[in-house]
């Protein structure tokens, strides 16, 4: 996977974190092909670049904390 299409697809796990879509890892790696500690990677990734992600027990779903 190349630098571009790694960042699109940070960019579009984040806002399905941000729409509230992003339910499982399960789901995304599904949907990205890729594997679920990947999609963990991305998220460490994301929270790295300055993004206060945290995940819900409640209701299992990520978010953005503003």
């Amino acid at each position: 996977m190349d630098y571009l299409t790694y960042s699109e697809k940070l960019n579009y796990l984040l806002e399905m974190i941000e729409k509230g879509q992003l339910f499982s890892l399960k789901q995304a790696s599904e949907k990205f092909g890729c594997s679920q500690r990947t999609i963990i990677r991305m998220i460490n990734t994301l929270r790295e670049q300055g993004h206060n992600i945290n995940y819900c027990k409640t209701t299992r779903k990520y978010f953005v904390k503003k």
